[in-house]
């Protein structure tokens, strides 16, 4: 093989290796997140937790969200909500790493919502995601998908 042979050779391998390097490591940047309606199960009856699309703002995701508990209307609740969740957060969920994270929430009468979770990426865009909320004395815990856009 001749040395100019060789080069083209190294060349493109070079070429096609570094586009394959680079969208297995680099992190895309996920500027929202929508997350399915996720429901769990309450003493007597249900609990299913709704949110807006979670919009990046920094190192956070805001939202709003919806609860609806049946049969128990009168305890039903909306509110705004905020999740921490850094840039390398993101690029540790893009290598395949669970993520944990933190959040608030504070509902329509001003009461706060304690908020622990933890993101799994199942593909490039989207997930699985366990969320802990802090009601008064109660822990409800919702488990869902995710999908994230650039």
């Amino acid at each position: 093989m001749t040395r100019f042979s060789t080069l083209c050779l190294s060349l493109l391998l070079a070429a096609v290796a570094l586009p394959l390097r680079a969208e297995t490591t680099a992190p895309s940047r996920w500027n929202s997140i929508n997350v399915d309606a996720m429901k769990t199960s309450i003493y007597v009856g249900s609990v299913t937790l709704t949110t807006s699309e979670l919009k990046r703002e920094g190192d956070r995701y805001t939202a709003t969200y919806d609860a609806r508990v049946w049969p128990w209307a009168f305890w039903n609740e909306n509110g705004r909500l905020s999740i921490q969740f850094t840039e390398a957060d993101v690029e540790r969920l893009h290598r395949g790493e669970r993520v944990e994270f933190t959040g608030e929430a504070t509902n329509h009468k001003n009461k706060p919502r304690h908020i622990t979770g933890r993101a799994e990426r199942i593909d490039p865009t989207s997930g699985k995601i366990k969320v802990r909320i802090g009601v008064d004395d109660v822990e409800l815990i919702f488990n869902g998908g995710f999908r994230a856009q650039e």
